[in-house]
């Protein structure tokens, strides 16, 4: 009997968390309000990661954390928008080679590589819902990965090398 009590916590848990952090909704409300323009969505009070980019602008992207296994596996998954100065930063305990793929992700995203110092070491844009090998590979160690939109970084001036400062 404690099985199926655990059984059905950890399902209630897992279709909790499957709505995402703005309950599965995309933000059409906010681009009609700003004449079919995709703007900011989700909580104003989410964390922020900092871009020193090349050209010396400061590029901010309010991020939600996937730092649990549960998190990094569903990553942006299923969500039909994201807002432009939005991404997911994913965090890891230590640097290590990292692969990810688009199974069930509609958004097309660029992913960003960072290294424990907080440099850049790749960019790169991912296709959506492909999940066939080869995947989106680090070329190095990292201890972050943060998807965006895909061309926020080239919209932004952001290059690889460039320093992002991480929320704590």
């Amino acid at each position: 009997m404690k099985c199926w009590k655990l059984a059905f916590v950890l399902l209630a848990v897992f279709l909790a968390g499957c709505s995402g952090a703005n309950g599965g909704q995309d933000d059409h409300a906010s681009k009609a309000a700003a004449g079919g323009k995709k703007t900011s969505s989700g909580k104003s009070d989410l964390p922020a990661v900092t871009i020193d980019a090349s050209g010396g602008k400061k590029v901010v992207v309010r991020v939600e954390i996937a730092d649990g296994p549960f998190e990094q596996q569903r990553g942006l998954m299923y969500r039909k928008s994201l807002g432009e100065d939005r991404g997911m930063l994913f965090v890891y305990r230590r640097e290590l080679p990292l692969s990810y793929w688009m199974k069930n992700t509609r958004i097309p995203l660029s992913i960003a590589y960072i290294d424990s110092k907080g440099r850049i070491t790749d960019i790169l844009d991912m296709k959506p819902l492909d999940d066939k090998p080869p995947h989106y590979v680090s070329s190095e160690p990292v201890q972050y990965a943060l998807e965006v939109n895909q061309g926020f970084f080239d919209e932004h001036g952001v290059k690889v090398g460039d320093r992002a400062r991480l929320p704590e």
